[in-house]
């Protein structure tokens, strides 16, 4: 019986080296996601190859593949089904994108903006208020209105994403926003962006006044704010100060001197431009000179001042707080403001959603559109 049990086992090691022998290896890989959404399920599933370890004796082929979602679903690396669409890919915090859009050439941050805007309050149109974009976006083929792009992109997005992205713009306002003056940490400027977007304020501009623009100490804190807010660059305080006002709004300088108001005894429901100033030296004379006001955040210690992005962020927490007592809420946007926002919203989701409204636009104009 003793010589029967190890002919087997000898027969069952030569057939499982026979396999491993003949089993083939695949190729080389680089390292890239793929990343799949069902229209029939809310789980977003993407798989990764990685490259095997030395010396750990790591099957080559094996891929590692992770799963979103309440239930795990497996999706077949030969075949995928044709109701797939692709989804929005996982914003990659390894690279700070404030760091990216703030050195780059002035046409790439624009980019991040989709719809038709314009520069200035036009008065015959009687505008109340602020509000950049207009019901239009330049397709090539035609123009699309905020409507038709809505109804172009919505099976693309989650539903639960839909109603997230409908709260956060009945929260939006353009009548406060914020200006940074001269930072120098980039951290600081992506924790302001990020404060900015969660207490909802769509607007930030941003004054380079260092002409080599030789930043330092990126801290990668933004956490993908920048893609939903409007960021404005400018060369000059002036320039920027300009435009500002023809907007609309009242410029109020952070400033410690005898002639700062402060923060907690102001009418933050008149449109206001808060700025803040460079870390070390604060808020240039220039900007000081053609201000409207100047104003402070109260101290209580032994300190006399805050760090730039903390005081960004009590200045816009506080501003929320006395808009809300004053007007019953921060978001301040009309109907018809709100579907255009909404509307942009939807086209910044994913590049998936700016080919679907050009595909929209194709047909609008009658222009054949390719069949896959």
């Amino acid at each position: 019986m003793s010589v029967c049990k190890t002919l087997v086992r000898t027969s069952i090691s030569s057939l499982e080296h026979q396999i491993r022998r003949k089993k083939p290896t695949s190729p080389s890989v680089s390292h890239q996601s793929y990343r799949f959404f069902s229209n029939s399920s809310s789980n977003l599933c993407f798989a990764s190859s990685f490259s095997p370890k030395q010396g750990s004796g790591s099957n080559s082929s094996k891929v590692s593949s992770r799963t979103y979602g309440c239930v795990a679903r497996e999706i077949s690396n030969e075949t995928v089904s044709k109701d797939l669409i692709l989804e929005e890919e996982p914003e990659d915090f390894s690279k700070d994108r404030i760091e990216e859009l703030l050195t780059s050439k002035e046409n790439d941050i624009k980019r991040l903006m989709k719809m038709e805007r314009r520069l200035t309050i036009d008065m015959n149109s009687g505008d109340s208020h602020w509000f950049p974009y207009l019901d239009m976006f330049e397709a090539g083929y035609s123009s699309l209105t905020s409507s038709e792009i809505l109804k172009a992109v919505d099976p693309l997005i989650l539903d639960v994403r839909k109603e997230k992205m409908k709260n956060v713009v009945q929260n939006r306002s353009y009548s406060v926003c914020l200006v940074v003056e001269g930072l120098t940490d980039y951290g600081n400027v992506s924790a302001t962006c990020r404060s900015a977007d969660a207490l909802g304020f769509q607007s930030i501009h941003v004054v380079s006044c260092d002409k080599s623009k030789r930043y330092r100490d990126n801290r990668h804190v933004s956490m993908g704010a920048e893609k939903w807010l409007d960021i404005e660059l400018w060369n000059s305080t002036q320039e920027c100060f300009k435009v500002l006002k023809s907007r609309g709004y009242r410029i109020a300088t952070t400033h410690v001197g005898m002639d700062a108001v402060s923060i907690y005894d102001m009418d933050w429901s008149i449109p206001t431009a808060i700025v803040v100033g460079n870390e070390s030296r604060g808020i240039s004379q220039e900007a000081l000179e053609l201000s409207d006001m100047h104003c402070s955040i109260p101290m209580k210690g032994m300190v006399d001042s805050f760090n730039v992005s903390v005081a960004a962020g009590i200045l816009m927490h506080q501003a929320v707080c006395d808009r809300t007592s004053r007007l019953g809420c921060h978001g301040d946007l009309t109907s018809k403001e709100s579907q255009i926002l909404l509307a942009e919203f939807s086209l910044r989701h994913s590049r998936s959603a700016i080919c679907i409204a050009y595909e929209h636009a194709k047909r609008k104009a009658n222009i054949p559109v390719a069949k896959l």
